[in-house]
């Protein structure tokens, strides 16, 4: 078994950034552009509770960066570098050199390397912890006490498959292995929507990334903008991997159904066509699900404009399974 430090040394260290201290040293050290502000974020993500034991290590290398991208892509923020913290039962080469191509490929892409970190023995389960840094001009950063009333909601991508995969595998639905390899992908290997984060300031007021359902991430939205909202479900672009499940099933995972990681945001109904552009200019897509309101609540509108009972609760590490 490698050594904690040739462990470091063989999968985890890379050239650092011009301007950047990175992994060597008791601290990375890294410059922020004049004027621009300090965005960070951390995830965990622990075995058995985020993901399952089998999982492709390159897959789970891409998503433990990813879901920290996303964050910074709700804010707007450009990504600077990030941190990885790894609770290792076992240091197996085959397993650390996939997650470390998986991690390290979205890090190159997204102009985020790795400059620090931790490793340690872990006595039990494999656990995760990714902190990012990003930049964003405080002016435009895409804060979750923006939305104003009147304010059109806007969804990015596609919503469900990433719900419908994880309670395949988890036996809540009947076995069904050509769905599931058709929705396995948005669970595994989400994409961060970082360039349209960035697009989106100054155009957008508020935004957050749907990380634990639609209906609970956006009502964090509403809580800090002291307002409500009205979705017409009609309107929800689901994946096409869901066509022919239950109702309750869609409703399930396009409105409570969370490890989306796509943005959802708002933005004045006079900037519409900027908010096209800018999904069309970063590859992704956007659809108009509603509209913030005054009145405080969420309200889901069927095709017909009837409100909607028996709505999904989103994720909660600490409520009800």
């Amino acid at each position: 078994m490698p050594s904690e430090f040739d462990l470091i040394a063989q999968y985890f260290t890379r050239p650092a950034p011009d301007g950047v201290l990175g992994v060597g040293d008791d601290c990375a050290l890294f410059p922020v552009p004049a004027g621009m502000q300090v965005a960070t974020s951390k995830d965990l993500l622990v075995s058995g509770r985020h993901f399952y034991p089998d999982v492709d290590p390159r897959a789970l290398g891409h998503k433990a960066l990813a879901v920290n991208l996303s964050d910074l892509g709700a804010m707007g923020a450009r990504p600077i570098g990030c941190l990885l913290g790894l609770a290792l039962p076992t240091a197996e080469p085959a397993w650390l050199a996939g997650f470390a191509e998986g991690f390290h490929a979205l890090a190159a892409r997204h102009g985020c390397a790795l400059i620090g970190g931790d490793t340690t023995r872990s006595p039990h389960d494999l656990v995760i912890s990714v902190t990012v840094f990003g930049a964003v001009d405080p002016a435009r950063a895409l804060r979750r006490d923006a939305a104003k009333p009147g304010d059109d909601i806007w969804v990015s991508g596609r919503l469900g498959a990433a719900d419908v995969a994880y309670r395949l595998l988890d036996g809540q639905l009947p076995a069904d292995p050509a769905r599931l390899a058709a929705t396995r992908g948005a669970l595994e290997w989400p994409e961060p929507r970082v360039a349209l984060g960035q697009a989106l300031g100054g155009i957008a007021h508020a935004a957050i990334d749907l990380s634990d359902g639609l209906l609970q991430d956006l009502g964090h939205i509403l809580t800090a903008s002291k307002a409500g909202a009205r979705i017409d479900y009609a309107a929800l672009p689901l994946a096409d991997a869901l066509a022919g499940l239950p109702e309750p099933v869609l409703r399930r995972a396009a409105l409570g159904g969370g490890d989306v990681y796509e943005l959802c945001f708002t933005a004045p109904p006079e900037a519409r066509d900027a908010v096209l552009a800018a999904g069309a200019r970063t590859g992704a897509p956007v659809a108009r699900v509603g509209a913030i309101t005054a009145e405080a609540g969420i309200q889901v509108r069927d095709a017909q404009g009837r409100p909607l009972a028996d709505l999904p609760g989103g994720f909660d590490h600490f409520g009800p399974a």
